[in-house]
C-alpha cells in the first residue's frame, strides 16, 4: 500500500508540473510560426500544444521550483505562464509578419497589390501570400518543431515559472523586436521597390517624349511580367535571408 501510494503521489505531482508547463507551452503555441497557425484545425493545435509539453517536460521541471498544488497556485500559475508563453510566440510571430509586410510592400511597388488579395486567413497581396506560405514550409523542414522546443526549455532560464516578465525587458525586446522586422521587410522588399522606381521614372521619361502614346497600357503588362519574373528570381534568396534571421534569433533569443 505504501509503495501505491508513492506511485500515486509521484502521479499526482508530475501531472501538476505538466500542467504548468503546457500553460507556457499552449501560450506560445497560440502566436507560434507553422505550428500555432490560425488556418490550422482547433484539435491539431491542442494535440501539437499537449505532445510539445509532453517533449520538453523533462527538461523544463529541473528548471522548475514546484510550488504545492492548489486553486492560489494555479491561479498565479494561469497568469504568469500565459504572459510568458504569449511573450516568446508574439516575438516569433513578428518574423512572419516581416513577410507578410515584405509581400506588401513589393505588392504596392509592383501594382500587384489587387491580385488573389483575399487568399488565407489573414488578407494579403498574393505575392505575400506566397512568400508566407513558402517560409513556414521552409521554416518546418528544416526543423522548426526542434527548435521551437528547445528554445521553450530556454525561457525557463531568460523568464523564471511563477513569475511575470520584467515590463522593462519586454518593452526593449518587443521594441527592438518590431524595428528588426520592419527593417527585415523593407530589405526583403527592396528589389521590388528598386524596379518600380526604375519603371515609373522610364515612364515619365517616354510619357514627356511621346504625350501621344498611351503609356499606362503599355507599362502596365511590363511592369506585371517584370514583377513575376523578379519574384522567382529572388525568392529563394528572400527566403533564404529570413530564415537565417530567424534562425540567429532562436541561436540567441532575447539578447
Amino acid at each position: 500500500m505504501t509503495g501505491l501510494t508513492a506511485f500515486v503521489d509521484l502521479l499526482a505531482g508530475g501531472a501538476w508540473a505538466g500542467l504548468l508547463v503546457f500553460l507556457r507551452v499552449g501560450a506560445t503555441m497560440t502566436a507560434l510560426p507553422a505550428l500555432g497557425e490560425q488556418s490550422l484545425p482547433v484539435r491539431v493545435r491542442l494535440v501539437a500544444s499537449l505532445m510539445m509539453t509532453v517533449a520538453i517536460l523533462p527538461a523544463a521541471i529541473t528548471r522548475i521550483d514546484l510550488p504545492a498544488a492548489g486553486l492560489g497556485s494555479f491561479a498565479t500559475a494561469l497568469a504568469t505562464e500565459s504572459v510568458n508563453g504569449l511573450v516568446i510566440g508574439l516575438v516569433l510571430r513578428l518574423f512572419v509578419l516581416a513577410l507578410q509586410t515584405a509581400g506588401s510592400i513589393a505588392a504596392q511597388s509592383t501594382s500587384l497589390s489587387q491580385l488573389l488579395g483575399s487568399a488565407g486567413t489573414d488578407p494579403m497581396p498574393a505575392i505575400g501570400h506566397i512568400l508566407t506560405i513558402a517560409g513556414l514550409a521552409l521554416l518546418m523542414a528544416t526543423g522548426f518543431h526542434v527548435k521551437a522546443a528547445a528554445l521553450l526549455i530556454l525561457s525557463y532560464d531568460l523568464m523564471p515559472a511563477l513569475q511575470f516578465p520584467d515590463p522593462a525587458t519586454v518593452a526593449d525586446v518587443g521594441r527592438e523586436q518590431v524595428t528588426h522586422s520592419f527593417a527585415l521587410a523593407f530589405g526583403l522588399a527592396a528589389p521590388f521597390v528598386i524596379l518600380s522606381a526604375l519603371y515609373y521614372l522610364t515612364l515619365g521619361f517616354i510619357n514627356k517624349a511621346m504625350p501621344q502614346l498611351m503609356v499606362a497600357f503599355v507599362g502596365a503588362p511590363v511592369i506585371t511580367l517584370g514583377s513575376v519574373a523578379l519574384l522567382m528570381l529572388t525568392a529563394p534568396i528572400m527566403l533564404a535571408v529570413w530564415l537565417d534571421a530567424v534562425d540567429a534569433f532562436l541561436t540567441n533569443p532575447f539578447r
